[in-house]
């Protein structure tokens, strides 16, 4: 079995790869406080179904009827709600994030129980159904999206993991939104059994892929507390993170159990599993391009369009018109702003009157001057 301990010896092993049977609020409390990096959750919906849905045809479309998705009334599921939750909360890191996803159904009341008992939301995600299922009776609109809480531990919660630039990639270099359109999972990926759903809910693991790979690094802690049919033990999995699942089901178990398997897990140290931004990068004041000689003293620098020009001095500011002032302070006042990114406005002047931005001197001073 995988374990993990915290380097100071103090906290009890996880129980990293496995399935975990039973009951998620009593399995949670068993856990160590603190310990796990993000939590994915996909809780009951309390669909409230009391009659068949037919289609056109007559035949029996095949709902979410099963007994784990019943409850007695709001009170009893606004209290399972709340308990879980806070078993959550009591695991997650200071550091830790959770996501919660739900339909009109529950999400509304799961919201309020987590900023209730202490959580602080960063996003609500719109995951949009490419293919969702048509509404047959035809009294309502077809009901296409359903809603991820992602939130993070607390309000005065120092940090937390969000691998911007890496959605940004998975997004076509554009900074990706809060609506995210993904099919339902069907064909090869829908896992059946004896020719029916293995799961009646099962998530599609490139919506998983999106929640993971942005907000986890490899090698980090992943809990499923309704662990279903596994689509986060194989996709936390295939990105190299460490997962725990709960689930009470033991057919659920004996599903994602043989799922997973199959699954080869690369190496922490996996290079193609990170992304590096700008914000990981180590500090490089202007200055120090001065003194490698990628900026020479006097150089003209000059916006994209050269409409604007500079000079910089030994000391790494500019002379900007009667100002003196660093890069930022000088491309704020050129654009006539409070602030400015100066890496992002500037450009050098070489001597064929070609442009060269300062950003990437500043890329190329990293790649020269860094770890060996």
């Amino acid at each position: 079995m995988a374990r993990h301990r915290r380097d100071d010896g103090e906290r009890p092993e996880l129980p990293l790869g496995k399935i975990l049977q039973g009951d998620c609020v009593e399995l949670l409390a068993g856990l160590p406080e603190r310990s796990v990096d993000l939590i994915f959750a996909d809780p009951p919906y309390n669909l409230q179904l009391t009659n068949e849905l037919l289609r056109p045809n007559q035949s029996v479309v095949a709902c979410v009827d099963d007994a784990w998705d019943r409850f007695d009334d709001f009170d009893a599921y606004d209290c399972f709600t709340r308990a879980w939750l806070a078993g959550c909360r009591r695991v997650l890191k200071e550091t830790g994030t959770i996501w919660v996803i739900g339909s009109y159904h529950n999400i509304f009341r799961v919201g309020a129980a987590m900023m209730d008992l202490g959580y602080w939301i960063l996003n609500d995600v719109i995951w949009h159904k490419t293919n969702p299922m048509p509404n047959f009776r035809g009294t309502r609109f077809q009901n296409a999206t359903e809603t991820l809480i992602w939130a993070q531990r607390s309000e005065n919660q120092e940090r937390y993991t969000f691998n911007y630039q890496a959605m940004k990639n998975l997004n076509d270099e554009k900074q990706m939104q809060n609506v995210w359109h993904i099919p339902l999972c069907t064909g090869e990926e829908r896992i059946k059994t004896d020719g029916k759903k293995a799961h009646s809910t099962q998530k599609p693991e490139a919506l998983l892929y999106r929640v993971i790979a942005a907000s986890s690094r490899p090698g980090e802690v992943v809990l499923d507390p309704f662990f279903g049919s596994g689509t986060t033990g194989a996709v936390a999995k295939r990105l190299g993170r460490h997962f725990i699942g709960i689930e009470r089901e033991a057919e659920y178990i004996r599903v994602a159990t043989r799922r997973i398997e199959g699954i080869e897990r690369p190496p922490v140290e996996d290079e193609h599993l990170v992304t590096r931004s700008k914000r990981d990068a180590p500090r490089v004041p202007f200055g120090d391009l001065i003194a490698a000689g990628l900026i020479r003293v006097g150089q003209k620098l000059v916006s994209r369009n050269r409409r604007v020009e500079a000079t910089a001095k030994f000391d790494g500011t500019l002379i900007f018109g009667d100002r003196v002032g660093s890069i930022h302070a000088t491309a704020a006042a050129a654009q006539g702003l409070e602030r400015a990114n100066g890496w992002d406005y500037w450009f050098a002047v070489a001597e064929d009157g070609a442009l060269a931005s300062i950003d990437a001197l500043r890329e190329q001073y990293r790649r020269e001057n860094g770890p060996a």
